[in-house]
């Protein structure tokens, strides 16, 4: 996807990678140089458009193989042009996934709040981390760039204790992505034999003026591509390096559901880190976003690597699971 010098690369719809292109596409209609990265609008912006790509992947995503999935249509100008209009100055508690005619299925909505099991379990099933910081799991993300300027920007995750359960008197256990299935027929993303589920791991690249640039992404479930969207508007439009676009406060909605177990949503919440100006905070929460404050190293597990001519830069991530950055 063409972002003004850069061109963005993504795994397809068996994954939501799609879901920053779109990001991309509904952000390109605001002005955003200029705007403080930790500020009231720039954060507003950046969740109000993830509300509507992560409505669309809920509606739209699976394994292409199996469903045909309009891609280029949820990519488009005109399409993201309409979808722009739903942003008010105003955060929305709605969730609104698009219309395309003949695709996608009805998206039932699962409130945590009225499942208590739901609400003391939330992502109980995610390989990766907390919200507040806690290491429960074993996705990874890494980005290498070697010495004649290939690069390579992977995610891998899979097996996780607490999701793959033995199945009693029959002896295996359950893959640990097919959480990720839906049981409803006649969705995208419906379980089927041999159909890959829609998951979460979302490795990135990007050209800048036609030439291999940036490789960079970050464990954090449906958190990814939002992570790893804030870190690429902070270095193209706050002109921050690799990193303190990384170190800067972040920030992940909760307002729709989960890929994971027990696949609850949480309408208008945003958890912050503490380290988010307070007058932002208090600007966010009369938009009427729903603000949970974190800790100050609590959002994010990212690394960057990127390559100019024959030099190489590489950045890593200091809270949680720490990162490490290295050259030889």
């Amino acid at each position: 996807y063409d972002y003004g010098r850069y061109t963005v690369q993504k795994c397809g719809v068996w994954s939501q990678g799609p879901v920053l292109l779109q990001q991309l596409a509904l952000l390109r209609g605001f002005q955003l140089d200029g705007l403080d990265p930790t500020g009231p609008e720039f954060i507003h912006l950046q969740i109000e458009c993830a509300k509507l790509a992560y409505a669309d992947r809920e509606k739209f995503y699976g394994d292409p193989r199996f469903n045909e999935i309009p891609i280029q249509t949820l990519l488009s100008d005109s399409y993201n042009d309409e979808r722009r209009k739903l942003i008010t100055d105003k955060a929305s508690l709605d969730f609104t996934p698009g219309s395309v005619e003949g695709f996608g299925s009805v998206v039932k909505l699962r409130r945590a709040e009225g499942h208590r099991e739901a609400v003391g379990a939330m992502g109980a099933g995610e390989p990766t981390v907390g919200r507040f910081g806690e290491v429960r799991g074993d996705t990874v993300h890494f980005d290498i760039i070697d010495t004649a300027g290939n690069m390579i920007s992977a995610t891998p995750s899979g097996g996780w204790l607490q999701s793959s359960p033995v199945i009693p008197d029959i002896g295996f256990c359950l893959g640990s992505r097919a959480q990720m299935f839906w049981l409803e027929e006649n969705h995208p993303a419906s379980l089927a034999p041999g159909k890959r589920p829609r998951t979460t791991l979302s490795p990135t690249m990007a050209l800048r003026d036609g030439e291999p640039y940036l490789s960079w992404g970050s464990p954090g479930g449906d958190q990814q591509d939002q992570w790893i969207t804030q870190f690429f508007l902070r270095h193209v439009h706050a002109n921050l390096n690799l990193q303190e676009a990384i170190d800067a406060p972040a920030w992940h909605s909760e307002h729709f559901p989960i890929s994971f177990w027990p696949r609850t949503a949480r309408p208008g919440v945003l958890v912050v880190e503490n380290r988010v100006p307070r007058q932002s905070r208090d600007e966010l929460a009369r938009r009427g976003h729903v603000v949970e404050v974190g800790p100050d190293w609590s959002e994010g597990r990212l690394t960057a690597a990127s390559k100019i001519g024959k030099r190489r830069r590489a950045a890593a991530n200091p809270r949680g699971m720490q990162g490490y950055a290295a050259g030889r």
